[in-house]
């Protein structure tokens, strides 16, 4: 991968007491940005993280997750750019 920082075209929410921390979406994710946390849910797993940057907004993740309601994926337009410290508009996959 390049040292080249990318653009990000969406980002993902995780509901971590929906995750049941199987970690099929951190497997299938291509941009490889989420991974499972150290920290356990009230159920005792450990839930999936996104690492806040990379998100292509492929919704490969929430596709592959079988817990309904656990992922979110955001998608922003291709004409937008986010500014840090801005909240971009977007629309859920």
């Amino acid at each position: 991968m390049s040292n080249e920082a990318k653009i990000d075209r969406g980002w993902v929410e995780v509901s971590e007491e929906e995750c049941k921390g199987c970690a099929l979406c951190v497997t299938a994710c291509p941009p490889e940005v989420m991974r499972l946390s150290d920290r356990l849910n009230g159920h005792g797993y450990h839930p999936v993280s996104y690492l806040g940057a990379g998100c292509t907004g492929c919704g490969v993740c929430f596709f592959a997750c079988p817990e309904p309601g656990a992922i979110t994926v955001y998608t922003l337009a291709p004409t937008q750019k986010v500014v840090a410290g801005s909240q971009p508009s977007a629309c859920a996959v």
